[in-house]
Formats: structure tokens, C-alpha cells, sequence
């Protein structure tokens, strides 16, 4: 199973409604990591995806490979569960 991947920030104002979305999605079982722009490591890993904007979410298949991602804009937990289900990664 793939992995999605919440970058967010403590000012940002959409960041909130990211991290709803990844809580709702680690209770139907779905891997999520959460980054904190405000660390080391959570730049770190912004550094490496490119991220430019807060929040940002990235779908990831079980290989690393970027399958969506969604760079300041918040989607729904449904939007990403209908994405990795499509795709094979989530069944329910």
C-alpha cells in the first residue's frame, strides 16, 4: 500500500483542515505521514517533493511514485480514498 503524505505549518491557515483529512484517513486504514514544516526533518522532505505551498498532500503508490498531489488546496478524505481506491491502494 502506497502512503499520503501531509505537509503543513504551524501559521498556515488551511493547515487544520489537512491534517482533519489525514486523521479521518488513519481511521479507515490508510498510511499517513504527517511533516511539520517547522522541523528538520519536515523541511527536509519538502526540499525533496518540491513543496512550495501549505498544505500540501501527495498520494503515493507502494514504489514512491507520486500518484496525485494537492499544493494549497485542502481535498476531501473521500476524494483521496475514491483516488487510491481507483488505483488499487485502498480497499475499505
Amino acid at each position: 500500500m502506497g502512503a499520503v503524505k501531509i505537509f503543513t505549518k504551524e501559521q498556515c491557515p488551511k493547515c487544520p483542515a489537512a491534517k482533519d483529512v489525514g486523521d479521518r484517513l488513519k481511521m479507515t486504514g490508510v498510511k499517513v505521514i504527517d511533516y511539520d514544516l517547522g522541523t528538520i526533518e519536515g523541511l527536509a522532505e519538502a526540499a525533496f517533493y518540491g513543496v512550495m505551498a501549505t498544505p500540501t498532500i501527495i498520494v503515493e503508490d507502494g514504489k514512491d511514485n507520486e500518484l496525485a498531489s494537492w499544493r494549497g488546496t485542502v481535498p476531501t478524505s473521500q476524494e483521496i480514498e475514491e483516488m487510491l481506491r481507483a488505483d488499487g491502494l485502498f480497499s475499505p
